[in-house]
């Protein structure tokens, strides 16, 4: 992953040096900056092809229709459909200001009733926003809801078709929604919802301190189970319970304190995506870990997968304390430190008889934070281990089967690169695949062929033939090569390659501007130097100029926000367009992120001939150090319902809400009672971090 320095503007063209062969020709190889990264082949087992099927921002889910059309989500609030290879311009469906894309809420999944051909039901799981408000916390946070549609021989969401099934599932944070629906061989529909990130209403108990998935009341940390027109079955394990009742009415959850009867299964942290294996009602839940495990779950009726007191086969926190439970546990956990990786994403049972030993039947699964695809593989004994698949998959969200001609292909959407991938199994060699694309600076172009790429697993290309347009050639074994054109106009270049099997690309030719410049783009607020506190409302502005367009208008700008966590980011606001973007600085997901967490702002401009240029703003979090301690001293005091001996600190940020708790208690071998806080506050109370450094004394007195 990227270390990124404060500020920077990335350019587009990674310049490697290389030996050529060429024509009298003003070309030359551009040189290498520092840290640029080679062009990768794909690794994953002979035989196999990757193919990008279509690109769009920001792909979240997919599903097909019968008939063979790809529905494909994106998490802004669009549905799109791949008719006949071609992605359709027009959004079968467009939620707009219906929905809150905030971070990992948004537009999550898309299913096909089974009985599609007579019913046209397609289903979807977003984040509504109920209140008009998609901020954090508190009565007016968005929620997630399952709706069904009925799409129209026309690729289109008919209007007035739409039905809320499953409602009011609280998304007070921006994280942990889960958000995956499948049919079941019973033609039930099956809907993972993740903890929330924070128990409800109380924002200092988050992560492994989050108890939603422990409370049977609420469809948090939960697979729930409902009929396509969003009953209960009779045979879902709380119905007939006492005080059973509906969680998620779209009419409101019916009042008391009871299970909800929507509940399938309990005791997930972030259940984002599963799988069910065709035909069955088999399914694999990929529950996102917390700090050292991620896990494959069988979903079994009425079990409790333990969180938050077991991340995979261990009690939270711990790698060794992994004894007997009362817990459902994994059929296959993987531990963050041995493998790199640390979210599990996709999930895909590949079809009996459609690749070839040992894969028919295998369980395939993602990793969002390692970019890898693993094959779930049995162990004589009993038990599972992983082998990588395919690698270097950039960041990968869903995995399914889908149609591919006359047969069947996996496919996977990379979320970073937003782009759908087709692997194959095939026979031969499969030519590789041209693509390019142009830096002008004048007359002066930089032509980038790193985009090319050979599908065949272990093969590369090797070199790249380019026609200029302006009769002059160049063969290269690097990818980039500068170019100096003899006149400012239109030319079209050709770019051909040949992989070290000698097989040679279709053509792939574009207008090349000469004497044209990219846009420059500057993030103007705020400074890179400043930091800031929880909750405070800040405004990002960029402006733009192009040497041949001048000022570039505020709709030329286009603007995404991450939140850095640890080793990977999440996505927390945009894409939108405009000269700035206003967000609320986030509070860290716990005490323990407080130092990995921060955002990156990233300003994009497009001028009138599609050239782009990109700022970066890294937007630190302000930190202060709070020490606690007792007196008489040497006591404990509970930070965020986390034991802490004293005199101890911690790091915090400005804004995030503490709860503090003193119990009575032996000091030096005496017994004590809890007699106030240096603060005020009661024995158990909230404090919001205060911009400066302070200290919280427990005082007691003799019992």
């Amino acid at each position: 992953m990227h270390r990124w320095s404060a500020r920077f503007t990335a350019v587009a063209a990674l310049l490697l040096a290389a030996s050529m062969t060429t024509s009298p020709s003003t070309a030359s190889v551009a040189e290498e900056p520092s840290a640029a990264p080679a062009p990768t082949a794909l690794t994953s087992p002979a035989g196999f092809t990757d193919n990008v099927v279509t690109t769009l921002a920001a792909p979240t889910g997919m599903a097909w229709t019968p008939d063979g059309r790809m529905l494909i989500t994106q998490d802004t609030g669009q549905l799109r459909v791949v008719r006949d290879g071609q992605l359709l311009a027009k959004p079968a469906l467009n939620l707009g200001t219906r929905i809150c894309p905030q971070g990992e809420r948004g537009l999550m999944s898309v299913a096909v009733d089974p009985k599609f051909a007579s019913n046209h039901f397609i289903y979807f799981f977003w984040t509504h926003n109920a209140h008009n408000y998609c901020g954090q916390g508190g009565p007016d946070a968005p929620e997630n809801r399952v709706t069904r549609a009925v799409l129209g021989d026309n690729d289109l969401v008919v209007p007035g078709s739409e039905k809320v099934l499953v409602d009011h599932m609280v998304a007070q944070r921006i994280n942990h929604n889960g958000g995956d629906l499948h049919f079941g061989a019973d033609q039930l529909l099956y809907i993972s919802v993740g903890d929330g990130g924070c128990v409800i209403d109380d924002a200092t108990r988050c992560a492994s301190l989050n108890t939603n998935s422990r409370r049977l009341d609420i469809p948090h940390g939960k697979i729930l189970r409902v009929t396509r027109s969003g009953g209960v079955p009779s045979t879902n394990p709380y119905v007939g319970a006492p005080g059973a009742r509906r969680c998620t009415l779209p009419a409101g959850p019916q009042p008391g304190t009871g299970p909800c009867t929507e509940t399938f299964a309990s005791g997930f942290r972030n259940p984002f995506r599963f799988a069910q294996k065709p035909g069955t009602n088999t399914f694999y839940v990929n529950d996102v870990g917390q700090a050292n495990w991620e896990e494959i779950d069988l979903l079994q009726r009425g079990k409790d997968y333990g969180w938050n007191v077991r991340e995979g086969h261990c009690a939270t926190d711990s790698t060794t304390n992994c004894g007997p439970t009362p817990y459902q546990n994994p059929i296959h956990d993987y531990s963050h430190t041995e493998t790199g990786c640390g979210s599990i994403t996709g999930g895909a049972f590949v079809p009996e008889g459609l690749w070839p030993a040992p894969y028919g039947g295998s369980y395939l699964f993602s990793d969002y934070v390692c970019g890898k695809i693993f094959r779930l593989v049995p162990q004589a004994g009993g038990g599972y281990t992983q082998q990588e698949f395919m690698t270097d998959v950039s960041v990968p969200v869903h995995l399914a089967f889908g149609p591919y001609g006359a047969t069947q292909a996996l496919y996977y959407l990379d979320y970073g690169g937003g782009t759908v991938h087709r692997v194959a199994y095939t026979e031969g060699n499969t030519p590789p695949v041209a693509d390019f694309y142009q830096r002008p600076d004048g007359l002066t172009v930089t032509l980038d062929g790193s985009a090319s790429y050979d599908p065949d697993s272990g093969d590369a290309v090797t070199a790249w033939a380019w026609d200029f347009g302006d009769g002059t050639t160049l063969t290269s074994t690097s990818p980039r090569v500068t170019h100096t054109y003899p006149a400012r106009q239109t030319y079209v270049a050709t770019l051909r390659v040949t992989d070290n099997n000698q097989t040679q690309s279709a053509p792939f030719s574009k207008d090349i501007y000469a004497g044209e410049h990219p846009p420059a783009v500057t993030i103007t607020s705020p400074a890179p130097t400043a930091r800031y506190s929880v909750g405070q409302t800040v405004t990002i502005s960029a402006t733009a100029t192009d040497t041949e367009d001048g000022t570039l208008p505020p709709g030329a700008i286009s603007w995404t926000v991450r939140l850095r966590h640890g080793t990977h980011d999440h996505p927390y606001a945009g894409p939108q367009t405009g000269s700035s973007i206003t967000v609320a600085y986030p509070a860290p997901e716990d005490l323990a992120s407080t130092e990995t967490s921060f955002l990156v702002a990233t300003a994009i401009a497009t001028d009138s001939r599609g050239l782009t240029s990109r700022d970066d703003l890294k937007m630190l979090p302000k930190r202060v150090t709070l020490s606690f301690a007792t007196s008489p001293a040497g006591g404990r005091v509970a930070v965020n319902d986390v034991a802490r001996s004293t005199p101890t600190s911690l790091v915090s940020w400005p804004g995030y809400v503490l709860k503090l708790t003193a119990a009575d208690q032996s000091i030096g071998g005496s017994p004590y009672v809890f007699r106030s806080w240096s603060d005020g506050g009661a024995r158990t109370h909230e404090v919001t971090t205060p911009g400066t450094a302070t200290t919280y004394t427990a005082r007691f007195a003799p019992k």
